[in-house]
């Protein structure tokens, strides 16, 4: 018997999809979604919308932190290496001056902090994105691809412990969304 026999796919609910108007309308709608306990959800718009972070009650990421930290440990990190080699490992002379000549070690010092600063920025983005996805539920509705043009949405996914699927629709639509709809995911089973 074949793998493709052996395993069976079903479908299951992903998140229930919703249009709104406009900006002002998808705020008030993220602010109602917040308050009435739903924490995994998104909103999706054509631009950033200013005031969108708070009213989804979203806190400031923590990327700063992981930039500065990794700035910091480039920063230190070359110095330590740069006196390691030039007092320690291999030391010489050189026109009479010190061998910890830290002038002499600005440069690789400021290279090395901004190199280790943009490594932990992109890859530290891409982790609290959740990235690589290749493919998101979301995407298998037609009427999002009007997201990035002139459409605002509103998503709240099934990983959400008040999610159900009814409930989740008619609260959806009695705070203005429109055209909802629930998605499905493929889900295999072996």
């Amino acid at each position: 018997m074949s793998d493709q026999a052996r395993t069976s796919v079903t479908e299951r609910p992903a998140l229930v999809l919703a249009q709104f108007a406009g900006p002002k309308e998808l705020i008030m709608a993220a602010k109602k979604t917040r308050g009435a306990g739903y924490k995994k959800f998104d909103c999706h718009s054509p631009f950033p919308i200013h005031g969108m972070d708070q009213a989804m009650g979203e806190k400031q990421s923590p990327l700063g932190w992981i930039v500065g930290g990794l700035a910091l440990i480039g920063g230190t990190g070359s110095l330590l290496m740069q006196w390691w080699m030039s007092a320690i490992d291999y030391p010489v002379i050189i026109s009479g001056k010190a061998f910890f000549s830290f002038q002499a070690f600005v440069p690789i010092t400021f290279e090395l902090t901004v190199l280790l600063s943009a490594f932990g920025a992109v890859f530290g983005m891409f982790a609290l994105n959740g990235l690589p996805r290749l493919h998101h539920p979301i995407f298998n509705s037609d009427r999002f691809a009007a997201a990035s043009n002139n459409g605002f949405f509103l998503s709240v996914e099934a990983a959400d412990a008040k999610f159900d699927p009814l409930q989740t629709t008619s609260f959806l639509e009695s705070i203005g969304g429109e055209h909802v709809e629930t998605l499905n995911e493929e889900v295999h089973d072996d």
